[in-house]
Order: structure tokens, then C-alpha cells, then sequence
């Protein structure tokens, strides 16, 4: 689907705090103090109400309506009432909002109160993502986490009550101290609660955060002696994709599986490569231009699409800086896009639409790679259809590496010779 082609647009919205920073996270988030709640949805609401005269400034287009809604972070449930229906009147005075808008909250297990189980059923969040990470006890607590197995077995059912039944349940293969059997049971206890969706991440060794540090080093602290290992990792995920598909959630993107009817609608966004718009701190947007480059541009080809990204400092945030980075994506930047991001969905890259909306000596310029890929068992091209296969699954970040070196072909019309 081409970005340039759209009436509505999703609203990412980021709350940073935390209670307690766990291990193994990368994101801006942080345990800051509860006093700037606040001041932080004071600046939110800004963002919000600035939205239109921003796009206009920057020559963007920003649909009125919106279809999704996702408050992530952080833990956006840590907000009082009062502040949530505050977030949302901010929202339903700048858009229109849908009346059956997928609105997704992020909750840490175990920190859900009453009154903002409450307000979130009253404003219309109809869709829940719990930070589970893992049903064992000691894996959890062994990477940060404050909950217990019955905390968040409590909550769905609360949550359930309230009205709201859209659920997913987040876990991480690979933590410290996790095993074979220990996954193995976590999948058991995921798979009773009968949610409709489920998130299977494997840990990533990054320097961003706590653990990924002690890994690189090969540290001790943060149990970081104890995380299994890359072979252990890949058997727990495929475990995963074979008990869940059983069990009725089929895998549609690389980490995410869902019953019929239950995929996110708002991550669906990202990877079809329709608009949204980030606001908070370290937030990510995606809007196409007004324009197109010059007065001799092929109309036929997609405008130009605006990545921008804020702050990630939260006393920068604070001060009204809004997007510290900001990027034009131009024909080859977009192509490139529309095979990494299209294949990490299961259904895969539909050559047929790329033609269309890109023109047909790019996607035959591009079919090189899939070839190549092909050979190596990491795709499957089936008809017009290109997919990742199981393996490619596993090996996502070289396949589409080789699509970023294609897009510096059609950049520049030589090979970049390293």
C-alpha cells in the first residue's frame, strides 16, 4: 500500500515513565519522578494541539481523521485518571477519531489501578498490550520486572470485566536464567489465558541498554552469565511460532501472532507503509509531502515521506524542542522500505503493487537480490508474491541488508564498493 495514498492517520503517543527500568530495554524510558507527569502531558497536549500548524510548516500532509490510537512507552497506565481523560480530550479536539479506532494501551502487569482501568474503558481504549516478558517468577524479577505470574493473570481478568478483551501478552525469549522447560511454560500459562494476540521478541544484545552492555563485556551483572545462548534463543522462538500456530494465533509479522481478526491495527501501519504520527519524547512520524520535488517530477512515482523523530532527553522534551531528526525519503529511500518493511509480514511483498507504484524496471532491477536470496534459502517467491522463509525469519537483518544495498543501485546507478 503507498503511503501517498491515504485519508486517515495513526496517533503514536509516548509516555516514558516507569517504575523500575528493567534490564534488557533500549527505549527512552526511565524511572523519573512522578511530580513531572504533569508537566510532561502539559507538553504532550501542546504537541497535540500544534499538530496541523507543524505539518503546515513543514509541508506535510496530516490526514484529520484518525483510525488508530497507541499509547506506549514506558507505562502509560502509571498516568492518573484525570491526565487520561485530559490526553484524550486533547485528542478528540484536534481529530476526528473513528468510531471504531483500534486505541491501544501499554500496561505493566501488576501496576494497574482501579480508577485508571476505569478512565481508560471510559475514554474508549478497547485494546491492551501487558509487558509480560516471562510467566517465571525469578526470570522476571531477574530482568527488572515487578510482577508476578498471578499479577498478570489477575489483570486480564480485570481487564476482561471492564470490557476490554483485545489483549496481547508480550514475552522475550532468551532471558537470564530462562530454559527450554521454563519457556516451554511460559507458553503453557500465555496460551490458557486464551488472548487473541501474543508478541515473541528475542532478546537483543544492544549497548543502549543495562544487560546488552554486560553481554558485549562479557559481564556478570544483570545475571548476564545466565542468558542462554544464540542456538538456545532461536529453538525457544521457533517453539514459540510452532505452539501458538497450533493453538489457532498465526504468525502475520516476524514477532507477532494473532487470532483471526486480532492483528494490531496500528502497528500494521508501520509495515504497510501508511501515515502516523509520533508525539513525546523519542516518538517516531511517517507523513508524505504536499509536493512533489520539482515541476518535471514523475506524478506517477510517490512523493517524497517525511521520517521525523523527537528528542529522546526528556528535559530537552520539556523546553519545547519538538523533531531533532528529520528525513525526506525520496523514490529509491521508499522502495527500499517497501521490502524490508513488507517482509516482515508473512504475507510478503506483492511485486504486482511494487510495479505499479514504483514502476517495473525497479522491481525488475530488485529481483537480482530476491534471486540471490532465494539460492540461499532466506525468501520464497511464489507467483508475484515474495515471503521470508522460516530461516529468513531467523536471518531478517542480512535479508534486508541486501535490499539497502540495492537501494544504493538505484540512488546512484553504480555499485558502492566496500
Amino acid at each position: 500500500m503507498q503511503v501517498a495514498v491515504a485519508d486517515t492517520v495513526g496517533l503514536y503517543l509516548s509516555f516514558p515513565f516507569c517504575r523500575s527500568k528493567c534490564t534488557y530495554c533500549n527505549f527512552a524510558s526511565g524511572v523519573y519522578p512522578a511530580s513531572e507527569h504533569d508537566r510532561y502531558l502539559n507538553r504532550l497536549v501542546e504537541d497535540i494541539e500544534s499538530s496541523f500548524d507543524w505539518a503546515e510548516s513543514v509541508r506535510v500532509e496530516l490526514p484529520k481523521v484518525v483510525d488508530t490510537i497507541y499509547l506506549g512507552g514506558g507505562t502509560p497506565s502509571l498516568l492518573e485518571p484525570e491526565l487520561i481523560h485530559r490526553l484524550f480530550g486533547a485528542i478528540h479536539a484536534a481529530f476526528r477519531v473513528e468510531g471504531n479506532a483500534e486505541i491501544t494501551m501499554e500496561c505493566a502487569p501488576g501496576q494497574l489501578q482501579d480508577a485508571t482501568l476505569f478512565a481508560m474503558a471510559e475514554v474508549g481504549v478497547n485494546r491492551v498490550s501487558l509487558g509480560v516478558q516471562s510467566f517465571i517468577d525469578s526470570e522476571a524479577s531477574a530482568s527488572g520486572r515487578l510482577h508476578k505470574r498471578s499479577d498478570v493473570l489477575d489483570d486480564v481478568e480485570r481487564l476482561r470485566a471492564a470490557g476490554i478483551t483485545n489483549l496481547n501478552l508480550d514475552l522475550i525469549a532468551g532471558l537470564s536464567g530462562q530454559t527450554l522447560s521454563s519457556w516451554d511454560e511460559s507458553l503453557a500459562v500465555l496460551l490458557d489465558t486464551g488472548v487473541p494476540h501474543a508478541s515473541i521478541y528475542m532478546l537483543e544484545v544492544d549497548e543502549d541498554s543495562r544487560l546488552g552492555r554486560e553481554l558485549l563485556v562479557g559481564g556478570h551483572r544483570y545475571h548476564a552469565d545466565l542468558v542462554p545462548t544464540d542456538e538456545a534463543i532461536v529453538r525457544m522462538y521457533e517453539k514459540a511460532a510452532e505452539r501458538l500456530h497450533n493453538a489457532g494465533l498465526q504468525q502475520y509479522e516476524i514477532s507477532n501472532f494473532a487470532r483471526p481478526c486480532s492483528a494490531s491495527r496500528h502497528n500494521l501501519r508501520y509495515w504497510q507503509r501508511r501515515p502516523y504520527l509520533g508525539l513525546g519524547l523519542d516518538a517516531s512520524s511517517a507523513l508524505v509531502a504536499r509536493f512533489h520535488p520539482d515541476a518535471h517530477a514523475n506524478k506517477t512515482l510517490p512523493r517524497p515521506l517525511l521520517r521525523c523523530k523527537t528528542t529522546d532527553d526528556l528535559r530537552t522534551y520539556l523546553t519545547g524542542l519538538k523533531h531533532v531528526e528529520a528525513d525526506w525519503l525520496f523514490v529509491a529511500e521508499q522502495f527500499e522500505e517497501a521490502w524490508f518493511l513488507g517482509l516482515r509480514m508473512n504475507r510478503g511483498v506483492d511485486l504486482q503493487s511494487l510495479r505499479s507504484e514504483f514502476g517495473a524496471e525497479r522491481v525488475e532491477s530488485a529481483l537480482e537480490s530476491v534471486t540471490k536470496l532465494g539460492a540461499n534459502g532466506l525468501v520464497s517467491k511464489a507467483g508475484e508474491t515474495v515471503t521470508l522463509t522460516a530461516r529468513g525469519r531467523l536471518l531478517s537483518n542480512e535479508v534486508f541488508q541486501e535490499f539497502l544495498t540495492e537501494r544504493d543501485l538505484c540512488a546512484t546507478g553504480a555499485v558502492r564498493v566496500s
